[in-house]
């Protein structure tokens, strides 16, 4: 599984990949995350700030609570923010 639930918070695993031609959710990478495209280039951190506002945009949380957990310079990372009705919704259809 890409995420898991736990104390109102959900930690997401991604396969990020800087850039791209645009932000995007691109399906699940063969190892459980989460493939996401990014517009920036992974220099100095710059992706890793946009893969955050990206996230909080799509999630509807303030981008101040996007953390990351794990990773901040490999292409698998893992991210921790608040559950909210978005994700549930995001994770419904994408698991169909």
């Amino acid at each position: 599984m890409f995420y898991e639930v736990a104390e109102g918070e959900v930690t997401l695993r991604i396969k990020a990949q800087p850039a791209a031609s645009k932000n995007e959710f691109s399906g699940i990478y063969s190892d459980n995350a989460l493939k996401v495209r990014i517009k920036a280039p992974a220099v100095e951190g710059t992706a890793n700030k946009e893969l955050a506002k990206f996230l909080a945009k799509s999630f509807k949380v303030p981008k101040s609570a996007v953390r990351f957990k794990s990773g901040q310079n490999s292409k698998i990372k893992r991210v921790v923010f608040p559950l909210t009705e978005q994700f549930q919704v995001f994770a419904e259809k994408l698991l169909g």
